[in-house]
């Protein structure tokens, strides 16, 4: 943390007031010239200064802002390529470069998607959305967590600042949703919301926030999968402010979570609590989880009962279940039809191949089979498929055996981070999570950190630290 938070020199404050001025200047023409090339360089001084936590949270949130919302698509893959080359470049002792572990199951999800992401392609959204982003991107965003992990303090930074930008996402939705403005919104998706009636619950006023991510399941995923970071660190801090820090933290993404009233979002999200009863490595937090959760869900009744009503509303609406079956359905029946290659990755191209195979219970047609497991097995295929969940529970496997080694002191930190991928896999069963790029990309990056394979080195020194001085104490005495 000390390295990451190192305050920059003379020259980087002279070329980050240069770039700011000179990006004033052609702001003045127009004010996306303005911020991209500040943000630019901004990226360029965080990577020369191997900041790499805070560059790779830049990434997460230009993929979500520029790339989802405004519908860009391939800056963030671009950017990630480019960190990823920087990476290989300044390669040292104490930035070693490694490569994935069964790295032929990446490059066998690297060819194997090549024909249904071409198949698919009907549109350029579709094009710009599958392949640099659900695939190259995945690979890519991976990999920095290996690179980036080479020790639990890079963990933990990057947690922290994953927090800290959903925290800042959850009081967008928590504005979204009390007064119905969108800070920094486009009209990009007026369209898509008059479609939805602002996506209105059924017989109730109350309108869903989906913040940037425009679906309100979808921001709902990313809430209650970022919750457990924060609900991580808690548990692993040792002073008061920290805690009071996350727990502030904790508050906020709950109740974001209320107005996004995403019934897959509160499953999963339900799901994630029992396991990180079992992931926290703690057993005094064990005990007492259930207690915290029976006070705040009192307190939550209490302040919000008009969230918490809206919510049942829309749990009992009648069309919300048989539509979502129907969506699976269709995609079983594509799915025996093209069991080896799919219909191609494209959320056009799916909704126009997919029609034949249509059930009744799918009586709207849907352009995604709202399962990001079926998705992959309707669109691409079922060896698609395989290598997908091969690399997920793989990189899972990894995850797993760092929690075991890293001894009580950390795994709350790596427990709260392999909860929020079983939170992000669980709801990928009603939405397309995994498959989608605002989220795969974040998630991948986790992944990464919890898996890296610098970790286990990291416990090797540390114990071998601790035998020299227990061998030179004894010495001593």
């Amino acid at each position: 943390m000390k390295a990451m938070l190192s305050l920059p020199s003379p020259f980087t404050w002279s070329v980050i007031f240069g770039a700011l001025f000179l990006g004033g200047i052609l702001g003045r023409s127009n004010p996306l010239y303005s911020a991209a090339l500040a943000g630019g360089l901004l990226m360029i001084i965080t990577t020369l200064l191997r900041w790499d936590e805070l560059t790779v949270t830049a990434i997460i949130a230009v993929h979500l802002y520029v790339d989802w919302y405004l519908g860009l698509h391939i800056v963030a893959p671009l950017m990630a390529l480019l960190l990823l080359g920087f990476f290989y470049v300044a390669r040292s002792p104490r930035h070693p470069w490694l490569m994935p572990s069964a790295f032929w199951l990446w490059i066998a999800f690297l060819l194997l998607t090549i024909s249904p992401a071409i198949r698919g392609a009907l549109m350029l959204y579709d094009a710009a959305s599958y392949y640099p982003s659900d695939i190259l991107g995945a690979l890519l965003m991976f990999w920095s967590g290996l690179l980036i992990a080479r020790s639990y303090v890079q963990v933990r930074n990057c947690f922290k600042l994953l927090a800290a930008l959903g925290t800042l996402l959850a009081l967008h939705t928590i504005i979204q949703g009390t007064t119905g403005i969108v800070i920094l919104g486009s009209s990009h998706y007026d369209e898509l919301m008059l479609l939805t009636s602002n996506y209105q619950i059924w017989q109730s006023n109350a309108h869903r926030a989906g913040s940037f991510f425009v679906d309100p399941n979808w921001n709902g995923t990313f809430l209650g999968m970022i919750f457990f970071l924060p609900f991580g660190l808690f548990v692993e801090s040792s002073t008061l402010l920290a805690k009071a820090l996350y727990l502030i933290e904790m508050c906020l993404l709950l109740i974001a979570l209320l107005f996004t009233y995403s019934n897959g979002a509160w499953l999963s999200f339900f799901a994630g609590l029992l396991i990180f009863i079992f992931f926290v490595g703690r057993n005094n937090y064990r005990i007492l989880m259930p207690v915290l959760f029976f006070i705040g869900s009192e307190i939550v009744l209490a302040l919000f009962p008009a969230q918490i009503a809206s919510q049942w509303m829309h749990a009992q609406d009648p069309t919300e279940v048989p539509l979502r079956v129907g969506a699976w359905l269709t995609a079983l029946r594509v799915i025996e039809a093209f069991p080896w290659t799919g219909v191609g990755l494209g959320y056009q191209n799916y909704l126009e191949r997919s029609n034949p195979f249509r059930v009744p219970q799918e009586y709207v047609m849907l352009a995604h089979p709202h399962n990001s497991y079926l998705e992959w097995g309707a669109m691409a295929g079922l060896p698609v498929l395989c290598v997908f969940l091969a690399l997920l529970l793989f990189a899972l496997w990894q995850a797993i055996r760092n929690w075991v080694d890293c001894g009580p002191v950390f795994r709350p930190l790596l427990g709260g981070g392999i909860t929020a991928i079983l939170v992000l896999s669980v709801n990928s069963w009603t939405i397309n999570g995994w498959t989608l790029p605002a989220l795969a990309m974040p998630g991948w990056l986790i992944l990464g950190l919890l898996a890296s394979p610098l970790l286990r080195r990291c416990d090797t020194a540390m114990q071998t630290g601790e035998k020299q001085q227990t061998d030179t104490a004894t010495r001593v005495q």
